[in-house]
């Protein structure tokens, strides 16, 4: 499987951003799917996560604000962020699996991994 992450930018914040993340190779229905993000000096951290059922998980510090969704058919997974603030700012990468065990956010647990996306959100 194959990666590719896109819609990243510079916005204000309280503006709105939709991240993609387009799937090549493998079927993509049949992955646990999953975004993450890396701010300056940072470790990288688990932001959602959408299992192959389609049961969704999100971060505490992002749970009211992102969405995460896929399209199968096109085999697109998205991040809508609303309000973003400036703590929000990172590489977002999108990362694919096939989960051993009832937990999301264990980057280990992701095979497959997009080469990010920036998003800067300015004060």
């Amino acid at each position: 499987v194959q990666l590719l992450e896109s819609g990243g930018g510079l916005v204000q914040a309280g503006d709105s951003l939709k991240l993609s993340c387009a799937a090549s190779g493998r079927s993509f229905s049949g992955y646990d799917m999953g975004w993450f993000r890396q701010a300056p000096g940072k470790e990288r951290e688990f932001v959602a996560a959408i299992r192959f059922t389609g049961t969704t998980y999100l971060a505490d510090s992002v749970k009211d604000r992102f969405t995460i969704s896929r399209d199968i058919a096109k085999k697109v997974l998205f991040l809508q962020m609303n309000s973003l603030k400036p703590e929000d700012t990172a590489v977002y990468f999108c990362a694919a699996g096939i989960l051993r065990t009832a937990a999301v956010q264990p980057q280990e647990a992701y095979v497959f991994w997009g080469q990010g996306t920036q998003v800067t959100v300015s004060s």
